[in-house]
């Protein structure tokens, strides 16, 4: 994920299901953890109105 941020990418999310956490990784700031979240919303500027349900993925 870093390498992605270091090139360039403005918004990834690495999902893990084992463990229901979710790492959101933004250029420039430290990497958010999100502990068994419902949902995850896109960031405004990149994928605006988006929202990720994880109920299916959990």
């Amino acid at each position: 994920m870093e390498e992605y941020r270091s090139n360039g990418a403005r918004l990834g999310w690495l999902i893990d299901p084992n463990s229901r956490q979710v790492y959101i990784y933004r250029p420039g700031v430290d990497v958010e953890q999100l502990d068994n979240p419902a949902t995850v919303k896109g960031d405004e500027l990149v994928v605006p109105g988006f929202v990720l349900k994880l109920d299916k993925i959990w």
